[in-house]
């Protein structure tokens, strides 16, 4: 007879409540929209990290525009490496504060799968093309709450998908909220370490591409933060880890229990990311192209809205089901292209073919 099988879920979770700091969020009182057998091997945020690292749009990311469109270096990053460079941030700062590292890797693994082509390029010529917003985070979550699995949803966990929702900021400060604040210390990790991720991931790729050099970047700011990528991050993450001890269960609590920066490295690092928004992201070279895109997108919409036929069948089996209108069908198709599948579908419908005899 062979032997019963191990509980190794109920063995991860025993220890989550022994190791964990009273502030984490445990396992095994997340909650789904839809219950489903458990798992004999892994806790409900392990199965949902693992559900958006096996899911397309996640693969697709490798493919999506971070700041240089559709890069043909091979070091530059892309919505992908970015992602993976949040992820990784923000499991560091999780484990050193006893919070819940799986939750932490599964927000982060999914928080930006919604982006579209072009990246935030992409982003504004859809929400013009449309004649309203298109947010990606609100696009991060549909695809996991609708679109994945034809329509069903990946059924991830409330706290995943509050925090993939929740992970925006304005621009004026990274600590700003413009759609709420997550519940859970997890979901408020990833909030700041995507700003720590691409303040300086993208000053990299910018000296990378000769756009930048170390003595245009404010000196104010990296007096405090440091002078190379590698001492920024080591400050910021040093920070967050130090000013927020409480969070690990060691120090009393602020009312509300909410995750900051010291305001020292706050100001540094609200200064660098302006920085970066009037020197690269809204001014620069890498935005020479945004016209084209806002162009192509524009195109390619109108394009799908009178042939709604040629959008795949499972987004029209979605847009049937949800009764939804064919606009919302069309921008869910175009926001899951990547950079390259957008200039092929374009090329298809507007660039003539050569003869070839």
């Amino acid at each position: 007879m062979a032997p019963a099988p191990i509980n190794i879920r109920a063995r991860l979770e025993a220890a989550e409540h022994e190791r964990l700091s009273p502030h984490a969020a445990l396992s095994d009182a997340a909650r789904r929209e839809r219950d489903e057998p458990e798992s004999l091997m892994r806790t409900r945020f392990q199965r949902d990290r693992d559900r958006i690292l096996h899911s397309k749009p996640f693969r697709r990311l490798k493919h999506k525009t971070q700041v240089f469109i559709a890069p043909l270096g091979d070091h530059y990053r892309t919505r992908l490496t970015h992602t993976l460079e949040v992820t990784q941030i923000a499991r560091t700062v999780a484990r050193a504060l006893r919070l819940n590292e799986d939750l932490v890797e599964a927000i982060g693994l999914g928080h930006d799968l919604g982006h579209a082509p072009f990246g935030h390029a992409g982003e504004t010529a859809l929400s013009q093309t449309q004649g309203h917003s298109f947010r990606h985070n609100e696009q991060s979550r549909r695809i996991v709450e609708v679109i994945e699995r034809d329509g069903r949803g990946l059924n991830l966990t409330y706290d995943v998908r509050e925090g993939i929702y929740l992970h925006s900021k304005a621009r004026r400060d990274i600590m700003a909220t413009a759609w709420g604040v997550a519940r859970t210390l997890e979901g408020q990790i990833i909030k700041i370490a995507d700003s720590v991720a691409y303040i300086n991931h993208d000053i990299d790729d910018a000296m990378r591409a000769g756009l930048l050099h170390q003595s245009d970047l404010p000196a104010d700011a990296l007096a405090v933060l440091g002078a190379t990528h590698g001492e920024r991050i080591d400050t910021m993450v040093a920070d967050l880890i130090n000013y927020n001890w409480w969070a690990s269960g060691e120090a009393t609590a602020p009312d509300p229990p909410l995750l900051a920066m010291s305001p020292e490295i706050l100001a540094a690092t609200n200064l660098l990311r302006e920085f970066m928004y009037t020197t690269i992201y809204l001014g620069s070279a890498a935005k020479a192209d945004d016209g084209k895109v806002r162009a192509m997108i524009d195109l390619l919409y109108h394009h799908f809205l009178k042939h709604p036929e040629q959008i795949p069948a499972e987004l029209q089996h979605i847009n049937r089901e949800r009764n939804e209108p064919i606009e919302r069908a069309v921008v869910d198709y175009i926001a899951g292209m990547t950079d390259r599948y957008a200039i092929k579908v374009f090329n298809d419908l507007y660039v003539p073919r050569t003869w070839i005899a």
